[in-house]
């Protein structure tokens, strides 16, 4: 069992896809601070409001000495189109990074075509010879 997995664990396949991940994560973060950083700002004019902080309140919270916000209950919608505009620009990129390599990697070339056996013509001039004999 354990030659099995390490046969399993050392497919080329399985390696590519771990660093795949590692890449896709390291990406990921790239892109978050992208949105974050640049998109939302941009956005944020629109609404005259942090775009990541967008949100609907239900119920109205109570403010403390501090200033601090209790028991607001609040639908945060800023953070979920921020993630999803992060969800589709690296599904995006992603796209385009496996369509590109799918166009670099080179066409299989077709197996060599196992040797021919005779033709039809020939086993039958062959038949026909030897009932001459």
């Amino acid at each position: 069992m354990l030659k099995e997995f390490k046969d399993f664990a050392m497919k080329g396949n399985l390696v590519d896809i771990a660093v795949g991940f590692v890449m896709g994560a390291a990406f990921n973060k790239v892109v978050s601070s992208f949105t974050g950083g640049i998109v939302s700002p941009l956005i944020g004019l629109l609404f005259n409001a942090d775009f990541k902080d967008l949100k609907f309140v239900i119920k109205e919270g109570v403010a403390d000495e501090a200033g601090k916000i209790t028991g607001e209950v609040a639908v945060l919608y800023g953070e979920f189109l921020t993630n999803v505009i992060d969800f589709i620009i690296v599904a995006f990129v992603m796209f385009m990074i496996v369509k590109g390599v799918n166009a670099l990697k080179k066409k299989e070339e077709p197996a060599p075509e196992a040797p021919k056996g005779p033709t039809q013509e020939e086993l039958l001039a062959e038949i026909r010879d030897l009932l001459k004999k």
